[in-house]
């Protein structure tokens, strides 16, 4: 009788190891909670806080059938958030103060006209960007269709929508770098020479190439 208890409790062992999952079903098992966690990771918005330094901005502006000046504004502040590599809000605020130009099309310093310098100083005045009254330019995301971002870019007071184009974003190890372009018609946000002849040289596109580092929180 003895015997017999004991081959039916050794059957009920047996039973229910057969009934437990297999090495594969286990494998699976983890397999599937790691992807879900994965997912979850990606369907949170993070925010990240634009590094103003380690950010920039290219500028290029054409007189038309002559030659194109290109330079750099720095910015100042800016934030992003994410739901993975997706943008979904934020914004950022360009010093135009910081306004420099990196091309070599100008005389030589000193001369009476078409320097570096008389070129800053013109694009910096009230017949441009009148940076000592409108001393930043800002855009603020309003919404996201693919890889172009649509916002709101305020310049000289003035705010109109503008898109950035050809958007990359690559994040790793909390830090996110989105780079693309932005074209304004300069003439919407009062940023004109003149009304006259002096002015209809100048290419009314002025061209972006926005490159934003930014942190985790």
């Amino acid at each position: 009788m003895k015997a017999l208890s004991l081959s039916v409790a050794a059957f009920a062992v047996l039973s229910i190891v057969a009934c437990g999952p297999s090495e594969a079903e286990i494998a699976a098992q983890k397999e599937k909670a790691t992807a879900d966690s994965l997912a979850a990771l990606a369907a949170m918005e993070k925010t990240y806080m634009v590094d103003a330094a380690a950010s920039t901005v290219k500028w290029t502006g054409t007189m038309l059938g002559v030659k194109s000046h290109y330079g750099t504004v720095s910015l100042t502040d800016g934030k992003l958030a994410m739901k993975g590599p997706q943008i979904t809000a934020g914004g950022f605020v360009v010093d135009l103060k910081s306004m420099a130009a990196q091309d070599s099309a100008y005389a030589p310093d000193g001369s009476k006209q078409g320097t570096k310098a008389m070129l800053i100083g013109h694009l910096m005045s009230p017949d441009f960007f009148a940076v000592d009254s409108f001393p930043t330019a800002t855009f603020d995301i309003t919404r996201v269709e693919g890889n172009t971002v649509y916002g709101n870019l305020t310049v000289r007071g003035k705010t109109n929508e503008e898109k950035v184009t050809d958007v990359t974003v690559t994040e790793a190890d909390g830090m996110a770098t989105v780079t693309g372009k932005l074209a304004f018609d300069r003439q919407k946000y009062g940023v004109a020479w003149s009304t006259g002849a002096k002015d209809m040289i100048l290419n009314d596109n002025i061209e972006l190439d926005v490159t934003l580092t930014a942190k985790a929180q």
